[in-house]
């Protein structure tokens, strides 16, 4: 749509979790590092708490291509789904864990096919570790068969870790008595924080720069600090906001993006509260007209 007008090689601010856009700044560093050297040590269970937006399942996935990079030392299983029954999330790691079984085994059956599995990576000197994404949503009878699943140990080591991606309503859910022994079961935690305003800034550039642009600074100040009050900085807004903006931009022939191109992709976002008292809806036209003349703009082209 845009790339070519911006010098572009890909879609800079795309939703999907593409670990090349990966930026390693503070709170995803300590995160990182909290990863590794707890799955380093085989800690049991590791609980990363964020908001909705914040790039935990980016940073689950660079986690996990790191880990894959290592496969003399990592076997690793991912859930991104984890509304299951206790069988069906043995019957999930399992499917990870490439064991071959039937769908209507029986539960010691399948426990114990798992189980074998783990002793036998184990005797091999490798590490498993199931990454559980959205775990918010878990049934609690779930998180507590999980529990019981990380009984599996040897007198020496544990056969497994968990590491759990959640939004903070997992907080809340393991506050309750009945998943107490789950809750003093996790060893490391980290909450992962929105953006600052400069965190913002380096995260647009960033992003820009990966996916190809090496032009003169493509978003105005102004733009940036409307950007950073908008989003609160949250990474998926930010996308949001981004990608809109630059269609706006480019359906007005322009290079850069200004304060205004801003405003028009917030209008035309739902969740998004203006967070300036002199903002002036009359100012600018309804941010969804103006991005929908941004797309007959450029179509509008590809037919001349």
């Amino acid at each position: 749509m845009y790339l070519q007008h911006f010098g572009l090689r890909e879609l800079p601010f795309s939703l999907t979790p593409n670990t090349q856009f990966f930026l390693n700044m503070a709170s995803y560093h300590k995160a990182y590092n909290m990863l590794m050297v707890s799955l380093a040590n085989a800690e049991g269970f590791i609980k990363i708490v964020g908001e909705v937006g914040t790039g935990k399942t980016m940073l689950c996935r660079k986690v996990l291509n790191t880990l894959e990079e290592d496969k003399e030392s990592y076997v690793t299983a991912y859930i991104p789904n984890p509304v299951l029954s206790p069988k069906g999330l043995f019957l999930a790691f399992a499917e990870e864990l490439n064991i071959e079984i039937d769908q209507d085994v029986g539960h010691h059956r399948l426990l114990k096919a798992i189980t074998e599995m783990l002793v036998e990576y184990s005797a091999q000197g490798k590490q498993v570790v199931l990454f559980i994404d959205e775990a918010h949503a878990m049934p609690e009878q779930t998180l507590e068969a999980l529990r019981l699943l990380t009984n599996i140990e040897t007198e020496q080591i544990k056969l497994f870790q968990v590491v759990l991606f959640a939004q903070p309503e997992l907080d809340v859910l393991l506050s309750q008595p009945s998943l107490r022994q789950l809750r003093q079961r996790i060893t490391f935690s980290f909450e992962i924080e929105a953006l600052d305003r400069e965190g913002v800034e380096r995260y647009v550039v960033h992003r820009l720069a990966t996916a190809g642009y090496n032009g003169p600074f493509l978003f105005s100040k102004r733009a940036l600090d409307f950007l950073f009050r908008t989003s609160d900085g949250i990474p998926r807004v930010i996308n949001i906001l981004c990608h809109k903006a630059l269609m706006v931009a480019f359906g007005k022939g322009e290079r850069t993006v200004q304060i205004d191109h801003i405003k028009n992709a917030a209008e035309d976002t739902e969740g998004i509260s203006f967070p300036s008292s002199n903002y002036m809806p009359a100012m600018i036209a309804v941010g969804g007209l103006l991005i929908g003349a941004a797309v007959v703009f450029y179509l509008s082209r590809l037919y001349l």
